[in-house]
């Protein structure tokens, strides 16, 4: 009789990444261009030898940074968590990825299911001249924005509310219903920036909301019209969708951490 070797148990490891979304479709792998998603797990096939997936704690839209963006995923080769780390960072380049952290989890924790908030931070760079170290990292207004209006008004978002009209077309979440704990409007300098902190969001959420609150920035919608178009939940009623490249995903938040 011939005796079958038994299977390597698989270790889930987590990484902490950070990329520039410029150059990719997006996080989550598609068949139509480069994505985040396929660039680390062509690096995680060429450490290991072995095909493996991964699961992010959001998805991303094309154009979108992150700051500290988790994910995961299972391989049964023995390695330490520093020497992947150092070997993927190695294998991505010079795709804009970075790999901050990496750790052994449980086999039961997940980037996105264990995930109990995500936080993220629009950039809006508000002056007359051009971009040029920021061009594609933050959106670009040349009029005054009122950031004190604009974070007044936003207060009429947070809380639970339907965002059926800040919710893109294409949504998969089963409910246009969201709680959102923090959305915070502030001027630093040439820049106003958004941060915005929820359990979840619905696709195309945030970008939606900071449309419409730049609208209210330019005088161009008060605080009541941003009521009614959250009350009407229609996404016909949608100001503004803030474009892709000012958004960044900042960190997410799991119990214990």
């Amino acid at each position: 009789m011939v005796a079958h070797a038994k299977p390597r148990p698989m270790t889930r490891f987590a990484l902490t990444i950070e990329f520039d979304g410029t150059p990719f479709m997006g996080l989550q792998r598609q068949p139509n261009g480069p994505t985040v998603q396929g660039a680390i797990e062509a690096a995680i096939l060429a450490v290991t030898g072995e095909a493996a997936t991964l699961h992010g704690a959001g998805r991303t839209d094309a154009g979108v940074h992150a700051l500290g963006m988790r994910v995961h995923f299972d391989i049964a080769k023995v390695i330490t968590p520093f020497r992947l780390m150092q070997a993927l960072n190695a294998l991505i380049r010079p795709a804009p990825i970075a790999v901050l952290t990496c750790m052994e989890v449980a086999d039961d924790w997940h980037a996105r299911f264990s995930c109990t908030g995500r936080e993220y931070l629009y950039r809006i760079a508000n002056r007359r001249a051009p971009l040029t170290l920021e061009a594609g990292r933050a959106w670009h207004l040349t009029q005054h924005l009122d950031a004190d209006l604009m974070h007044r008004a936003a207060q009429l978002l947070v809380g639970s509310h339907d965002f059926t009209t800040f919710r893109s077309a294409h949504c998969q979440s089963a409910s246009p219903v969201k709680t959102l704990d923090r959305l915070e409007v502030r001027r630093e300098g040439a820049h106003v920036t958004i941060e915005a902190a929820a359990r979840s969001f619905l696709h195309h959420q945030v970008r939606s909301m900071v449309g419409c609150l730049a609208m209210v920035g330019m005088g161009k919608w008060s605080e009541a019209d941003l009521s009614d178009a959250l009350e009407a939940r229609d996404r016909q009623r949608l100001g503004f969708n803030a474009p892709p490249h000012g958004l960044y995903f900042v960190r997410a938040l799991y119990p214990g951490e």
